[in-house]
């Protein structure tokens, strides 16, 4: 049960750090959402929306998030 609390601990930290990063990226001025690379249709009663470059920028910073803290832990 106590591996159960830490992996929701965990997750938990982590959707808080996504959120972070996406309010941060709005306030700097990147158009989160909005990205060369994001893709959306709209038709009449239809729409498509997907964020690929959106979703690699958050790729790549959450990645160097993390290889910063491995590297402050040893």
């Amino acid at each position: 049960m106590n591996d159960l609390g830490r992996l929701l601990i965990g997750l938990g930290i982590l959707l808080l750090i996504a959120g972070g990063l996406v309010l941060l990226l709005g306030r700097v001025g990147l158009p989160f959402g909005r990205l060369p690379g994001d893709f959306s249709y709209r038709g009449k009663n239809v729409s498509v929306f997907f964020p690929l470059g959106s979703s690699i920028l958050l790729s790549i910073l959450l990645s160097l998030v993390f290889y910063l803290l491995s590297r402050m832990r040893r």
